[in-house]
């Protein structure tokens, strides 16, 4: 999906996963990030943000929940990490990294309420009352106030496949007034819903979606019984052109996942602000009935593969279509469309979420200065590895 674009925009990261990989500092299934492109990308994110007025809440699950690039997103000036489950979030809190957002898309389960309201997430995303009363109990015991952000939807929203959840527009001004008079301790700061952008093939452009409207009638419906919104979270497809989509459209609080790598998919068709700063690097295993099989373990069905460069350098590569594993299957190995040589590097660039892999992801820095160094690698759960 990206190899195209991460060839022409940064050919040295896929030289560096070539090099890596055949001097054996690597092994295979491992995603190599380019930290420097990935931090420039997100000073670019933060400054097109800050001349918007729009605050960003990092999203790092598909790099891995990588503790390292989130402490150094926050020395940039990100606020805090947006966290997709809590798992997510206590990888954050070993770290003590600030948490601007957490429960959305997943709740905090009630045995981890009260560490998560003593840890001062900024909001946290709510769509149930029985959470709501969890966090109200909380929050009383400890003697603080909690910021809630309401998730939200509309008839005719898009919600996927796992994800269904929220506080009807019919039902939000009671839910409201009934947090307002029962939960002293609750005060509601935002709303959200999810996708508000995405990108549209045809049009070849980001845009806004169904639940965006939502989002803006339910800041106007709460205005009605005296909730000030100060965030209109609206996430999905965050990046510098995005940005100027919120301002066109709305919303004033975005969380830059997929931006920060330079991997949504418009920037598998358009050359944005921000560059590609990660591949996926493999080994070719064995050959079997005229197709090579390299190693597997990093696949996502949604992943859009279609070519892998093989060979020892990338100069000396050649480029061949993958046969990625059926959507039942474990991804044991990716097949390739003609045989290879056994123990040759195999590099894509597709549309991942390591954090539901068994992948390595190895953070390198100075790979455009042409010294590139090893910081560390991670698991796809953000935990340090020991160097095999």
């Amino acid at each position: 999906m990206f190899l195209n674009q991460t060839i022409r925009r940064n050919r040295e990261l896929a030289e560096t996963a070539f090099m890596l990989h055949q001097e054996g500092r690597i092994l295979p299934d491992s995603y190599v990030v380019d930290v420097d492109a990935f931090l420039e990308n997100a000073r670019r994110l933060l400054h097109k943000a800050e001349e918007n007025h729009i605050k960003l809440y990092f999203m790092l699950k598909q790099i891995g929940r990588n503790p390292y690039l989130a402490k150094a997103l926050v020395e940039l000036g990100y606020s805090g990490a947006v966290v997709v489950d809590y798992r997510e979030g206590l990888v954050m809190m070993r770290h003590n990294i600030p948490i601007g957002n957490v429960g959305h898309l997943v709740q905090v389960p009630g045995a981890l309420i009260k560490n998560m309201v003593a840890y001062g997430p900024e909001v946290m995303t709510v769509y149930s009352r029985e959470k709501i009363m969890e966090i109200q109990a909380a929050a009383a015991e400890l003697g603080r106030r909690q910021a809630l952000m309401l998730r939200v939807y509309g008839d005719f929203d898009m919600i996927y496949s796992g994800q269904t959840a929220g506080f009807h527009l019919d039902e939000l001004k009671e839910t409201a007034i009934w947090i307002k008079t029962e939960c002293p301790q609750l005060e509601i700061k935002g709303v959200t819903s999810f996708p508000c952008y995405l990108y549209d093939e045809t049009a070849r452009d980001v845009l806004p979606t169904r639940n965006l409207e939502t989002v803006k009638c339910a800041v106007e419906i709460l205005k009605t019984c005296g909730v000030d919104v100060t965030l209109v979270n609206t996430p999905s497809a965050t990046c510098c052109h995005t940005i100027d989509k919120m301002v066109e459209f709305g919303g004033n609080c975005g969380e830059p996942g997929h931006g920060l790598s330079g991997t949504t998919p418009m920037h598998a068709e358009h050359d944005l602000e921000e560059i590609p700063a990660v591949v996926y690097v493999s080994e070719v295993s064995h050959n079997f009935m005229g197709n090579a099989y390299c190693f597997g373990g990093g696949h996502y069905r949604r992943s859009h593969v279609k070519h892998v460069l093989v060979g020892k350098s990338l100069k000396d590569s050649r480029d061949l279509t993958v046969i990625p594993p059926t959507d039942e299957s474990i991804d044991y190995h990716f097949g390739i469309s003609e045989e290879c040589t056994v123990g040759d590097t195999a590099v894509m660039a597709f549309r991942f979420q390591i954090f539901v892999t068994r992948s390595d992801v190895a953070l390198v820095k100075g790979i455009r200065k042409g010294c590139p160094e090893i910081i560390g690698i991670y698991d796809s759960q953000g935990r340090k590895k020991e160097e095999f």
